[in-house]
Formats: C-alpha cells, sequence, structure tokens
C-alpha cells in the first residue's frame, strides 16, 4: 500500500524544533540554517491544513494539533534511528559518555575500573560538557536535575541526590578564631564560573540573608580547581558532598556546617535504550547506592554565620 505522508524533511524540522522548544536548536541539530526550519514547518502546515506552533516568534508554542503530532513523531525517529544502527554495527561496542568536568574527574573516573572489568566487551569514551552547551552526542548523559525526588523514565534514570556543604583544610581552620564551630567570616572564600550563585545557594539553604559582596575571593574557571585551592588551604568552598566524600573522611578537609540537600539530583539519561547503554546505566545506579548520604547534615538552624 502506498504510504501517504508528507515530506520527510518537514517532519524532520517539526520534530526536532517542537522536541527542543527553539527553531535555532532544531537548525543546529539538522544542520541546516533557521530560516530553512522555518520554511520546512510552514509547508507541513500547510500540508495538513492545521497550524503546528503558535505564540510569538521569539516564543512559539504547540497548538493542540502540534502536541497530538509530536509524540508520534519522536517514536517512530528514535524507531528509524535504532533500526539504522542496528542494521550498521549491531549496537557497536562504543559507549559515548558525557557529563560535567568535575564529576568525570572526581566521581566517574576513579569508579570506572570496576565497570570495564565486568564489561571488557565495552568501550567507554568520556567527554566533559558543560551541561548548558550539552549536545545530542552521547550514548549517555550525567546531569544535574533540578527535580530532587526524580523518578525513572524510559530515557532517564535517577542517581543520588545533591548535598552542600562548606569545606576547607584543616590547616585553614585551625587558624581560624576557637570556638564550638569556627567562624569562617573572616575566611577567604572560593568561587567557581560554572557555578556562580553557589554561596548564594547556601545562604538560601541554611536561612541566612545573602552574602555580602566578596572582594577578597578568588574565582576559578572550573569547579575541579576550586576544590584543589580548598584542599590546598587557600579558602572556603561550596562542595558537593559526593565530591568530597572520600576527603571529608579521611580528613583532608573538614565541614563544620554540615551539608545542606541542594533540591538538585543527579540523573543519568539516555537517547535510545540498548544493550551497552542498559549495562552501564544499572552499574551507575549500582555504585550510586554504594554512596552513604553525609552523616553530619545539620538542620539550617545549626549552621554557624559566614557573613
Amino acid at each position: 500500500m502506498k504510504r501517504r505522508l508528507p515530506s520527510l524533511n518537514a517532519l524532520r524540522a517539526f520534530e526536532a524544533a517542537a522536541r527542543l522548544g527553539r527553531m535555532s536548536a532544531a537548525a543546529d541539530e539538522l544542520a541546516v540554517t533557521h530560516g530553512a526550519v522555518s520554511r520546512q514547518i510552514r509547508q507541513l502546515e500547510d500540508t495538513l491544513g492545521v497550524p503546528l506552533f503558535g505564540g510569538s516568534k521569539a516564543r512559539p508554542v504547540l497548538t493542540e494539533a502540534g502536541q497530538a503530532l509530536l509524540p508520534g513523531l519522536t517514536d517512530a525517529f528514535d524507531r528509524m534511528e535504532t533500526a539504522v544502527r542496528a542494521c550498521v554495527d549491531s549496537d557497536g561496542t562504543t559507549l559515548d559518555v558525557s557529563c560535567l568536568s568535575t564529576f568525570l574527574m572526581r566521581w566517574l573516573i576513579p569508579r570506572l575500573h570496576r565497570f570495564n572489568t565486568a564489561n571488557p566487551d565495552i568501550d567507554v569514551r568520556l567527554r566533559a560538557t558543560d551541561q548548558s552547551t550539552a549536545s545530542d552526542r552521547f550514548d549517555v548523559l550525567i546531569t544535574v536535575d533540578e527535580t530532587p525526588e526524580a523518578t525513572p523514565t524510559d530515557r532517564t534514570q535517577p542517581l543520588f541526590a545533591e548535598w552542600l556543604g562548606l569545606v576547607a583544610a584543616p590547616s585553614l581552620l585551625t587558624a581560624a578564631p576557637t570556638g564550638t564551630v569556627p567562624d569562617l567570616s573572616s575566611l577567604p572564600r572560593l568561587h567557581t564560573k560554572t557555578r556562580s550563585n553557589a554561596w548564594t545557594m547556601w545562604a538560601a539553604l541554611t536561612n541566612q540573608p545573602p552574602p555580602a559582596p566578596d572582594r577578597s575571593g578568588i574565582e576559578f574557571e572550573h569547579y575541579y580547581y576550586t576544590l584543589e585551592a580548598a584542599l590546598a588551604g587557600l579558602g572556603v568552598c561550596v562542595a558537593p558532598w559526593h565530591l568530597v566524600a572520600d576527603e571529608v573522611r579521611g580528613g583532608r578537609l573538614l565541614a563544620p556546617c554540615g551539608f545542606h540537600r541542594s533540591g538538585y539530583a543527579y540523573v543519568a539519561a539516555w537517547r535510545r535504550r540498548s544493550r551497552k547503554t542498559d549495562r552501564f546505566c544499572a552499574w551507575l545506579a549500582q555504585e550510586a547506592e554504594s554512596i552513604a548520604p553525609p552523616a553530619d547534615a545539620r538542620a539550617p538552624s545549626m549552621a554557624p554565620s559566614v557573613q
């Protein structure tokens, strides 16, 4: 039976724009111009006889017809891509994994040998990526989600909640004024461009006023450098528990204010399911379960001032 379908390119343009939420993002994914995406969508609307997008050009929103069309197209293109990959390499042996650079260096790489030992037939390729510019060129993406109690979906696997705390080298805290809890207000603060709101977030988590402008602090390009600076005794930084747990347990860093739930969670996501993604994500979940929450988590009222 002859298939009566609109242009495949028009369907691809609409699906990408609707899924990504922006014409420019769809153009990047399809390697065409913004104007080409718009023309293909207009052609599809003319063919179907219904508008698929409404709203302004700057903020297009799906119409009822667009909302009805999107899920079926996404599923169809996913199935087509899976079939093509299976035809080419029978799922292959290479697994491309992307995540934030500090998570890659301090959490994933130290554990990866266990996956490699158990799965010698899978070649894991790691890539550090900025979450704000992450592309679709991955098999598994480990990212930070603003939903702390995330539940598994057909494309995601929650790993663990994020706990934040102030950490510093013992030598730095020894030099601070004595007391039940060291006074951190006179110590240099360490900042990171990639997480510039860390101190403001800490203040909100501990029911304190927003921190005053810090003219004596040190700012680093990447979070990994900030943690290394804290270990070297250069100042105090806001750090996620899962990135400093070994240092805190070993006494190389102290966390005098305890740790607080940030409201974020780490999640593994994949574009399509396969044997290798299933095995890797199952291993990630197992490793995540082995991370015990910080034993010294404190209520907001117990956090000392750092203003």
